[in-house]
């Protein structure tokens, strides 16, 4: 059995169904999305179907008949990835074998809803992907399986998760089978090392300009391509969708528009960085220097007020 949701989990579906026979997919809800709110199915959902899986898409979990749905069908295991809700006990004790998650980080680093996000904006180098067996508390479960790979320098957290995805596939082919048969140990975290990594709310997203340069770098990168960063500009909302780190000084107090060779730099506590691109409110996203040619953003603006 395989749960997942967002496009980040079919890679692992797939080597799933590669190694195993895969009884059925349980995703969350179609959503609306785009102008018109038109209900969209979830990528796991649109691969489980052309791959000719049974789809359950249950719309509440601890008080449906999860736990039944996943009995009748007698799975060896469950493998969870970005399901994207909290499993109750009856749902983690019904496949023979339990629940087995995939996790992306270095647990028990980033426990939670956004480990990559989080890892990107504390500037962590390495994270990767664990393969673990679920119990009743939030990615606390003893480790079988993991596989590092390193954070690059200027990678967002849509590029990380492309990659992490692969590697999760990867880890599916390698060594679930293993897991499951008992032929690998599953090893107790260091739970006194966990840190966690929260759902992303909005405010998370806000710059503040009189933290260090590299710092509201990795937020950007963090949290791009969505929701994004955002601050203000002539008191409206401005989406920071990528910055880069810049070797020139800072002029003004922090927040303040500059431009140097056409690169729009803007200024922090400890020195400058370069805003590449962003959009307003209500626009499409473009080049700094578009918004700077037209004049939606000029030299000497407060950034954040």
């Amino acid at each position: 059995m395989f749960f997942g949701t967002p496009a980040i989990a079919v890679p692992a579906l797939r080597a799933l169904a590669e190694i195993a026979e895969v009884v059925g997919v349980v995703c969350q809800p179609d959503r609306p999305a785009g102008r018109g709110l038109n209900l969209q199915p979830p990528a796991v959902k649109v691969a489980a179907l052309e791959l000719g899986f049974e789809v359950h898409q249950p719309v509440k979990v601890k008080t449906g008949n999860l736990d039944e749905w996943l009995r009748e069908r007698t799975p060896d295991v469950a493998l969870v990835m970005a399901y994207g809700r909290i499993l109750p006990p009856a749902v983690l004790a019904a496949p023979r074998r339990g629940c087995m998650n995939l996790h992306a980080s270095l647990l028990p680093r980033w426990r939670g809803a956004a480990p990559i996000n989080w890892a990107i904006a504390h500037g962590d180098t390495e994270t990767g992907i664990c393969l673990m067996q679920m119990d009743e508390g939030l990615d606390t479960g003893p480790v079988y399986a993991r596989r590092a790979i390193t954070i690059g320098a200027e990678e967002t957290a849509g590029e990380l998760g492309e990659r992490l995805a692969s590697t999760a596939a990867d880890l599916v082919r390698a060594e679930l089978g293993r897991a499951v048969h008992g032929w690998i140990e599953a090893v107790p975290q260091e739970h006194d090392k966990s840190t966690h990594a929260p759902p992303l709310q909005r405010a998370d997203g806000a710059l503040n300009f009189a933290k260090p340069a590299r710092d509201l770098v990795n937020l950007v990168r963090a949290l791009a391509p969505r929701p994004g960063a955002h601050t203000l500009l002539n008191g409206k909302p401005l989406k920071i969708a990528e910055a880069r780190l810049s070797d020139s000084s800072g002029a003004g107090a922090p927040g303040t528009v500059q431009v140097e060779q056409k690169r729009v730099l803007i200024s922090t506590v400890d020195g400058t960085f370069e805003l590449v691109r962003a959009q307003l409110e209500g626009r499409k996203e473009l080049p700094a220097v578009d918004l700077l040619n037209g004049r939606a953003l000029k030299p000497g603006d407060q950034l954040g007020q």
